[in-house]
């Protein structure tokens, strides 16, 4: 019901994996059974009767993971934007690493077409040089390393919800990983401009790029 009251589709939480198994003369029935994201754990467990140890451990559980996080955030606030970015950056840079397994195996081979796809669907039809050029990069440049913390987390964004879509859609297509990327971007772009959100390319480019912040500071920042 609260999954039901908040909008939330239901289906894409309580995911229906029930099969057919062999009973005793060779006869089959339907077991019923269902793969639950973290979202519905975290119902389960909050709704539940508190008096049964399972449920308790279990509200016990998201409590404190509620507070860890609560804490990180707390962190986070007190961070210089430098910082921010290099925290930022560090997120985005194994987000990629474990998007491009997955899309891997979704069939994936040429890896700049795909990451391309992402990027045109959040930068409006941009692909990584066109964001480039419009930064003044050099050739080749990393492009993430010059974005400034909100521009990372819009992108992290993109990177976490596409590898998400490729593993529920159970995509194998190189050309269906390809639009699920762009319409993921897309669709993060919408709410942006719904939210009254700066668009990704009219947000600022930081003066320098982490890799120079990183020499100058030799590191201090990065260990942070």
């Amino acid at each position: 019901m609260s999954c039901k009251n908040s909008d939330i589709s239901i289906l894409d939480h309580f995911i229906d994996v029930s099969k057919m198994v062999k009973i005793g003369s060779g006869a089959y029935r339907e077991q019923i059974d269902y793969k639950l994201t973290r979202y519905a754990c975290y119902l389960i467990a909050q709704n539940g009767d508190s008096r049964k140890k399972v449920i308790a451990l279990a509200q016990t559980y998201f409590a404190v993971q509620t507070r860890k996080q609560e804490i990180s955030e707390k962190q986070y606030s007190m961070l210089t934007e430098d910082e921010k970015r290099f925290y930022q950056r560090d997120l985005t840079r194994k987000g990629n690493y474990s998007l491009n397994q997955t899309a891997k195996n979704a069939g994936v081979k040429n890896f700049d077409r795909f990451h391309n796809s992402g990027y045109k669907g959040l930068y409006n039809g941009e692909t990584a040089d066109d964001i480039a050029k419009r930064k003044g990069l050099r050739y080749r440049e990393d492009i993430l390393d010059n974005m400034g913390s909100d521009e990372l987390i819009a992108n992290l964004f993109r990177i976490s919800q596409t590898e998400q879509k490729l593993k529920k859609d159970n995509i194998q297509i190189e050309k269906e990983a390809n639009k699920a990327h762009y319409e993921v971007g897309s669709k993060i772009r919408k709410t942006i401009k719904e939210l009254g959100g700066t668009m990704p390319e009219d947000l600022p480019t930081p003066k320098k790029r982490l890799k120079q912040l990183e020499k100058e500071n030799k590191g201090s920042l990065k260990k942070k």
